[in-house]
Order: structure tokens, then sequence, then C-alpha cells
């Protein structure tokens, strides 16, 4: 049996001793590397252009720049941009004008190139575009947030995905292949094991070594595993990305009136650290922008859920802004209140400072009446309807509609009311 741990040798990680040595062992990338695929025309071709792979981490990224570099006979330079500065840049770009003078294209991989500044981004230019380096850059963040937008016009974003369960399998196969004997896991025992990778190759290699020691014939539980292993945190960064595509995919959950989904995504947001208030404020936002007035009640069961939470704090807290949560979900939506704001927010600017009519004003003073202020208004309680019809828009404008509530939950009784105004309006 092979060991990583053997005496007298350099200790080297499983990931790295089984990294693919041909674009045919990759997995997961497909729809880049088949015929039809960018990168299989590409390497038809034999002509490379610069790249940026953009993928979730332990999908393949770094394999692949290598790969692409022997199958396009260039010399291979790497660098970290977490590691790397201007002085590392600089001797990197030396080199590959030294190659470029002996006949010898570069492949520049740069991992994390959106940790860069924008400074050190520009400087890949001259370089990229007289064919010193052909530059393969790998994030895992959104390169049309991170990298300039002169580098991203010179080269081709790629989008890797991340690592299915089929894909973890074979990966799982070579592993049991590579130390000859099968790893101590039942099938709801591997399937954990990929839950507990997330779709990350190098996550599931790290943890095979751990497995890799203990005996075929002992099958682990899926509780022996847990406490064997280190389940990968979820990828989600608050500050990133991934944090953006979570709460929208929480808030649509919402708007779509689906709780359970709602609920994966809040919980999903939880356990990547996210701070429950964050969410219950984005909750407050959503009782007024897609609930609004088809059930009044929905703000008041978010703005309880977040003092709740507030009086309570964690873990406990959470359950409070669960039932805010299934509350929005299952009311009646309409956004007829967001849609009048930002209509009559338009209106607004477009208008100017139009005076309000005189009739509507105060007239505290002499000079205030006799210039007509309060002159013809109408005190509504008077009337018979409790409603004069009178006109409260500028002189100079017409009457606009900006509120059109829908025919749905308490909204539907408002629409009556107005309707009924609206006849009464026309009669005076």
């Amino acid at each position: 049996m092979t060991s990583l741990f053997s005496q007298n040798t350099v200790y080297e990680p499983l990931a790295s001793q089984l990294r693919p040595k041909s674009l045919k062992e990759i997995v997961g990338q497909d729809h880049l590397l088949q015929e039809k695929g960018p990168l299989g025309v590409m390497l038809k071709s034999g002509k490379m252009s610069s790249l940026i792979l953009w993928g979730p981490p332990g999908c393949g990224k770094t394999t692949l720049a290598r790969l692409l570099a022997d199958n396009s006979h260039l010399v291979f330079e790497s660098i970290s941009a977490i590691e790397s500065g201007v002085a590392d840049l600089k001797k990197v770009f030396e080199r590959a004008q030294e190659h470029k003078k002996m006949g010898q294209g570069t492949l520049l991989f740069v991992d994390e190139i959106h940790r860069f500044n924008r400074t050190q981004q520009d400087s890949f230019l001259p370089f990229v575009e007289n064919g010193t380096v052909i530059l393969i850059g790998a994030t895992t963040e959104n390169p049309s947030f991170e990298l300039n937008s002169a580098l991203l016009s010179r080269t081709q974003v790629l989008v890797l995905r991340r690592l299915q369960d089929e894909h973890l399998e074979k990966m799982y196969s070579r592993a049991e292949g590579f130390f000859g004997k099968k790893f101590p896991l039942d099938v709801g025992g591997k399937d954990l094991l990929f839950a507990m990778a997330d779709g990350d190759g190098r996550s599931l290699y790290n943890m095979i070594e751990v497995l890799a020691e203990f005996p075929s014939e002992h099958s682990l539980t899926n509780e022996e595993l847990t406490q064997l292993v280190s389940r990968r945190a979820p990828l989600y960064d608050k500050n990133k990305e991934g944090h953006y595509n979570l709460i929208s995919a929480l808030h649509k959950a919402l708007r779509g009136s689906d709780p359970d989904a709602a609920l994966y995504w809040f919980a999903r947001m939880l356990e990547g650290g996210e701070d429950p208030l964050y969410i219950a404020r984005r909750l407050i936002r959503f009782a007024s922008e897609d609930v609004g007035l088809a059930d009044p009640q929905a703000l008041l069961q978010t703005m309880a859920a977040t003092e709740a939470y507030e009086r309570l704090g964690s873990p406990e807290g959470e359950l409070a802004i669960a039932q805010a949560l299934i509350y929005l979900a299952t009311a009646p939506k309409s956004n007829a209140v967001y849609k009048a704001y930002n209509q009559v927010r338009k209106s607004a600017q477009e208008t100017g400072s139009l005076m309000p009519p005189k009739h509507i004003l105060n007239a505290p003073t002499k000079l205030m009446r006799q210039e007509g202020y309060g002159d013809g208004y109408r005190y509504d309680h008077d009337t018979a309807e409790g409603f004069s019809g009178q006109s409260y828009f500028p002189e100079d404008m017409q009457r606009r509609q900006f509120y059109a509530p829908a025919e749905r939950g308490f909204e539907r009784e408002i629409l009556k009311r107005l309707e009924y105004w609206k006849k009464l309006r026309d009669k005076a």
C-alpha cells in the first residue's frame, strides 16, 4: 500500500500527488474542454489567448492552467497575488522577456488575481498586449467587480463549475486506486463525505488522507466520520459576491411565496456566519417592498422578530426571524407601495418647487388671508360621506394616480375604497 507518511520522504499532499496529468483526467469542466468548448477550440487551433478562470475553490483552476501550458508548449510561470508584490511581478516579466528573445512563449498563471490592486493589475497590460505573456488569472470572486475593465477587455472569462457528486465519486475511486484499498465508508458515509467536501476536490482529498489511515474492515458511522474529518466551511463571504447571491436567493424565494426555499437560504446564510440582524433588516424592507398593504401585519411581524432577536440574541433569537420569514413567504404579495413611491419621487423631481394649492394652506396672518390662503377649503368631516373630493395637487399640475393597489389581500379592500372615492370625486 502506498503511504503518504513513509519514512525518509518529503510530505506531499494527496491533492498534489493525484493532480491530473492530462486534460482528459480533469473532472467537472467538460463544458470548457469538449471539442466545441472554448478551450477545446483553442487547443485544437494551437493558439492560446489570455484567460480569467472564475470558479469556486477546489474546482481545478491551477491544474487546468498547468496543463494548458504543457499542451501549448509554453514556459509555465506561477505566482500568487497573496504572496507577491511589484518586485515579484517585475522579475516574472523580465524572465518572460528573456524567453521571448529565445523564441519561447510564457504562460503566466496568477492565483487569486483579484487580490492585486488596480495599479498592479494595470502592470500586466503591456506584456499581455505585446504577447510577452499569455496571462491566466484564477479567481473565486466575480471578475466584473474585482478586475480592471482594461484587463477584462484583454482576456476571456471562463467559468469553472462546482464539482458535483459524480465528479467527486471519480476522484474518490482514483484515491482508492492510489492507496490500493477500499475506504471504511458505506454508501451513506460516502454521501456524507461528499456533502462535507461541498464541491471542493481539494477538500475531498484532504479528508481522504485521514480516512486512508483506517482499515477497510471497520466501517465508520456518520458520527465517527464527522468527528474524524473537519467539515469544510460553507463557501460564503459576507463582503463578497456569495453574500449578495444568497440574499438575492432568499429575497426571490420570499417573493415567489416558497417558505421552504426561503428557510433553506436563511439557514445557508447563518451557516456562513451572516449576522442575523442583517437578514432581519432585509425582511423589514421586504415587508414594505413586496408585501406592502396586501398584508399590513407583515411589517409588524418583521419588526417584532427583529426586536425579539435583539432581546434574546443567538441562537434562540433566530427562531423569531424564521417565523417572520415564513409569514412573509406565505403572505399575499403586492409591490404597489414600492412602485408608487418610486413614481412619486420621480414626479417630485420633475415638478420642482410647485406650491400647494392655496385652498389647503393655513392662513395664520391677515396678509395670507388677503392672498387667498384657505379660501374654499372644505372640511371633509362636515360632508355626508366624510370625503370632499377636493384637489390636493399643485394648481399647475394635473391629478395623477401613483398608488394602484393589487386585488390581493387587504389591498382588495383599499381598492374598493379608492374606486368609491373616485366616483364621488367625479361627481363633485
